[in-house]
């Protein structure tokens, strides 16, 4: 699913250049739950801007389900943001005065669905993040953090991406919501083999993905499967 070859990137040319990214390599393969993790100033989210094709490396190659980024227009860029990324943030970004589903169908409205078709999608996507029917018809002001963080990964649900893409997803959470949100993410991807890239600074968030890429000074520190979830998945998986 996710290609990156000795992927750079350098803000500012000659003698005030300063290296970021310093020859990232990795595989995500489909249906993997991957964390990046590290400090801040590490480079992780000018390694999470790269992979949502917000921004491009210095040098290197990204390959994402099977197209180099690096070769994309940036009409092409956007297409692929639109349709093979799904974005879950921190801040959620939610349309404070509309209602949860019109929340979730708003990126199929911008893509030209039909209204009938819109509302479906929206359903199931809830339904897979876990948001009681109850909910669906408040506003996005009317609900807990908890609440409108399953809303903002069912609006990145919507469109069937390719990957899910969770920037410090629990940073506006407690810890109690915060993991009721990553048991969500476990269970989108055990599931619903969805693929999923977190982004985060803390260890306790990055334990609930299987896989953990650690970063420190632009470089990886260590790449490795996590035990204590790989152990706790279904036998027949």
């Amino acid at each position: 699913m996710i290609v990156c070859t000795n992927i750079t990137k350098t803000y500012g040319t000659g003698e005030t250049a300063t290296p970021v990214l310093k020859g990232i390599s990795f595989t995500i393969k489909e249906g993997e739950f991957v964390a990046i993790m590290g400090p801040s100033g590490s480079g992780k989210s000018t390694l999470m801007h790269i992979l949502g094709c917000l921004d491009t490396p210095t040098s290197g190659t990204y390959v994402l389900a099977g197209h180099d980024v690096s070769e994309l227009s940036d009409d092409e860029l956007a297409e692929v943001r639109k349709n093979k990324i799904g974005f879950v943030f921190q801040s959620f970004n939610l349309l404070p005065r509309a209602s949860v589903l019109r929340n979730v169908a708003l990126p199929l409205s911008y893509a030209g669905v039909p209204r009938e078709k819109r509302e479906a999608q929206a359903v199931r996507a809830l339904a897979a993040a876990g948001l009681l029917e109850d909910r669906w018809h408040h506003l996005s002001n009317q609900l807990s953090g908890g609440q409108m963080q399953r809303v903002a990964i069912a609006r990145a649900l919507v469109n069937s991406p390719a990957i899910i893409l969770a920037d410090e997803p629990t940073g506006n959470l407690d810890t109690k919501t915060g993991e009721i949100v990553l048991g969500t993410f476990q269970e989108l991807n055990r599931a619903h083999r969805h693929t999923i890239v977190l982004i985060t600074h803390e260890r306790y968030v990055a334990e609930h993905a299987d896989r953990i890429i650690h970063i420190q000074d632009g470089a990886i520190l260590k790449d490795a499967k996590n035990p204590r979830t790989i152990a706790a998945r279904p036998s027949h998986e």
